[in-house]
């Protein structure tokens, strides 16, 4: 077995620092090892008590009577270096430092976290500064979580693995709480040795675990993290990740719109979809949508039927699933027929509303297998009204019997302030909420397609690069290299010069500065619109006037009849890669209608980044006006694609703006751009 296997299923337990006092920290983790029904070896380490907990108690680590699968380290800072060495040296397989001050606290808390992994030589650590490891599968528990003093912890097909050990304790009781059980949770603290890619990874290979909740602040390997998430997705196990820090006030250093618009939080967005890992708007989804999941039905489609005996509810809940994108269609005629039947009333609508009737076992019952029957649906929301309250087990009977052999997700919505109704619905695996939003939340992932296999990146041949910031000829050049074309322009050193190369570019242009350390040219006027060709020495003048130390002038075509995108490429140094799209022009940053997808990309991804827009409908023609040249704009989107994954590391940001989408047939043309090389 594996070290992380052992960690997660260890048959001998060292208990260094364990204590006599069951009230302390130090005394909780033997006391749940037999609480919760540990058949291995428990071993306490204390030289002043011979016993703890009816357990012979040792000295020191070289008197254990053998080497432990695993060592639990209760001890401070101070003393926890020379357990983890003794751990080692006796051929302990894995420790779990519980003690915090180390990286977490700054400079000298980083060394002493270094020094620990040092005195842990081969032997694998997690932590320090974590809560531990509980594996309700196997009743074994390697935790001073305060969460294990619930009597019955039911075990189940979710995991969980958090970078915060008071996270992972919230996480197990208030899934205790909502009748929602676990298989394996694991904390991983500092991540000074086992981080959250190397647990995720074994828990795909893990047979009790069939849906993976992540409790994330940041990501040490994103590599890593890609692979794992990738075999769980081979595997079925869906993967669902709280990342916390929407709300940072900062963006990653960029001098585009698209670094702007392109903050740290929405490059994980990216990134989490590229790999098929669905983010958790809110925490309580991290419980509800995984525990969900984890029941192994799936939804074809965001077709939703509603069926209630409190009409208030039955809207809150229908508002909820529009909100997020489900429909509600009306039942067809084969389901009114049948429910009709059942409550005397023709006018049946979704949701279908059975109040008066609502403690009736038959009906329900009736009403829940024609919904599943009809073939207008992909899911079925059950609303819990108040009348339950007298009969609890109403509902969840009806679900179970009703659903028979359908393979289509039936969850509950509880309505009345009642727990213990919605705990006794999940632990018999009916998903339950007690929100409207949740209801929606679950809803929608359970109708998510499953993730595709992961697309192999693809090679291209590159020109002679510079190092640093292109100006915009020279990034334009590069584009054009990959398949996007530019306007036609000409670059110049003179005013002069800039009129000859003038000739033949049309009635209408455009003069520019042209320099490299000028991102945003019209900030300071260095763009000129619709000059005449007879006019460009004398806006060439002024423009070079603005700016000695400019490069020169940029004259090109001035394109008209185009709808204006962004098309932009930013490079997170620990997340790789990701493409921006959407509406372009002055006006990207204002608008904010932007869609980013990491690379590398595929023409199904470039399509469903367009159709994600609302400029879409502006692209696909509105109210009679032409529709652009969209496969066109997808041949871009690729072709910045190829660009980045040729690149690799090179490539620190890149932007076409505007890039004009032309009406149907005539292309795309880059206008302007930028892009820096490292």
């Amino acid at each position: 077995m594996s070290a992380l296997g052992t960690l997660l299923r260890p048959r001998s337990v060292a208990v260094v620092g364990a204590s006599a006092d069951a009230t302390k920290t130090g005394g909780r983790p033997v006391g749940y090892l037999l609480k919760h029904g540990f058949a291995g070896d428990v071993w306490p380490v204390n030289p002043r008590v011979a016993e703890i907990a009816g357990l012979r108690c040792y000295p020191d680590v070289a008197s254990l009577p053998g080497a432990p699968d695993v060592g639990i380290v209760l001890v401070g800072p101070e003393r926890a270096e020379a357990a983890v060495r003794d751990l080692a040296a006796r051929g302990c397989q894995a420790a779990i430092v519980l003690a915090g001050g180390y990286g977490e606290t700054g400079e000298a808390g980083a060394a002493k976290q270094s020094a620990l992994k040092s005195a842990a030589g081969s032997m694998r650590l997690l932590g320090p500064n974590t809560i531990g490891v509980v594996n309700l599968t196997d009743h074994i528990v390697l935790s001073a979580s305060g969460a294990l003093e619930v009597e019955n912890l039911p075990p189940g097909g979710l995991s969980v693995v958090s970078q915060s050990g008071g996270i992972l304790g919230a996480l197990l009781s208030r899934g205790a709480a909502a009748g929602i059980g676990f298989a394996k949770l694991v904390a991983t603290g500092n991540e000074g040795d086992i981080e959250v890619a190397e647990m995720l990874d074994a828990l795909v290979d893990d047979p009790a675990t069939t849906a993976i909740a992540l409790y994330l602040e940041g990501l040490r390997n994103p590599e890593a993290f890609r692979r794992a998430a990738c075999r769980a997705a081979a595997a079925g196990k869906p993967v669902v990740a709280f990342k916390v820090g929407r709300s940072e006030a900062g963006a990653l250093a960029a001098i585009s719109h698209t670094g702007a618009m392109a903050g740290a939080d929405r490059m994980y967005d990216a990134f989490f979809q590229s790999l098929g890992v669905l983010r958790a708007e809110r925490f309580s989804d991290l419980l509800e949508i995984p525990a969900a999941l984890a029941l192994g039905r799936r939804a074809a489609g965001f077709r939703v039927a509603v069926l209630t005996s409190t009409g208030g509810a039955g809207a809150l809940v229908a508002d909820a699933v529009g909100l997020a994108g489900g429909t509600l269609p009306p039942p067809d005629a084969e389901a009114t027929a049948r429910i009709a039947a059942l409550i005397g009333d023709a006018s049946i609508g979704n949701p279908v509303d059975v109040t008066l009737a609502g403690l009736r076992p038959d009906l329900f019952r009736g009403a829940i297998a024609a919904l599943l029957d009809s073939p207008g649906y992909d899911s079925l929301v059950v609303v819990v009204g108040s009348s339950a309250l007298a009969q609890p087990d109403l509902v969840a009977d009806s679900i179970l019997e009703a659903r028979g052999g359908s393979a289509k997700p039936v969850i509950a919505y509880v309505s009345p302030h009642a727990p213990h109704i919605a705990a006794g619905l999940n632990a018999r695996g009916v998903p339950a909420s007690t929100t409207p939003e949740g209801i929606a939340a679950i809803l929608s992932a359970l109708a998510r397609p499953a993730p595709a296999p992961a697309t192999e990146s693809r090679a291209a041949a590159l020109p002679e690069l510079p190092t640093g910031k292109l100006n915009e000829s020279e990034s334009k050049a590069l584009f054009a290299h990959f398949g996007i074309p530019a306007t036609r322009e000409a670059t110049a050193r003179t005013p002069a010069e800039a009129q000859a190369a003038a000739a033949g570019l049309g009635a209408r242009l455009v003069v520019k500065l042209l320099a490299r350390d000028l991102a945003h040219k019209s900030d300071i006027g260095g763009v000129v619109l619709n000059v005449a060709p007879d006019q460009v020495t004398e806006v060439g003048a002024r423009l070079l006037a603005k700016l000695p130390e400019a490069e020169g002038l940029l004259v090109q075509e001035q394109v008209s009849g185009g709808i204006e995108m962004i098309l932009g490429l930013v490079r997170d140094p620990h997340l790789g890669s990701a493409v921006l799209l959407g509406a372009g022009g002055t006006a990207a940053e204002i608008f904010g209608d932007t869609v980013l997808r990491m690379l590398p990309l595929t023409e199904r991804d470039a399509q469903d980044m367009i159709a994600s827009l609302k400029v879409s409908r502006i692209l696909a023609g509105y109210r009679g006006a032409p529709a652009a040249d969209v496969p066109a704009l997808v041949a871009a989107i690729l072709g910045f694609s190829r660009m980045g994954e040729a690149l690799g590391d090179r490539l620190l940001e890149a932007e076409i703006n505007p890039l004009f989408v032309l009406p149907a047939g005539q292309g795309v043309r880059a206008a302007d751009g930028l892009a820096v090389l490292g």
